[in-house]
């Protein structure tokens, strides 16, 4: 019996999680912003999503500025060289930046992008 409310909490929570990230990814739709799944690399576009961290993390001995964007429906890794903070940036923010998305290790990082602070869609 115990597995069947187990497995059932866990679908439950699941789901819970799916729509969560697709509400968060119909705040962010618009004409000219694509979504992060979807952004091709080594192109220029313009990505909206929410900041969920922010770690200062020197790169060969300079310091970097590392956040990663969210936007519902997947995740990269903004860094910002030169910096140990940025006003205004911080978890939580919402943030369109515009700039090319290379990889890394296998990981989605767009390096100085332009940026913009944007008001918060669910607020």
């Amino acid at each position: 019996m115990a597995k069947g409310r187990l497995r059932a909490k866990l679908s439950e929570w699941a789901n819970t999680a799916s729509i969560d990230a697709s509400e968060v990814r119909a705040a962010y739709v618009t004409k000219d912003v694509a979504s992060i799944a979807d952004a091709p690399d080594r192109e220029p576009v313009r990505l909206r999503g929410t900041l969920r961290t922010i770690t200062l993390r020197p790169r060969g001995g300079v310091p970097a500025l590392e956040a990663e964007l969210f936007d519902g429906s997947g995740t990269v890794t903004i860094i910002w060289l030169g910096r140990r903070r940025i006003a205004g940036i911080s978890p939580g923010r919402s943030l369109q930046v515009q700039g090319r998305i290379g990889r890394t290790d296998g990981q989605r990082i767009m390096f100085n992008p332009r940026y913009e602070l944007i008001p918060d869609p669910n607020e």
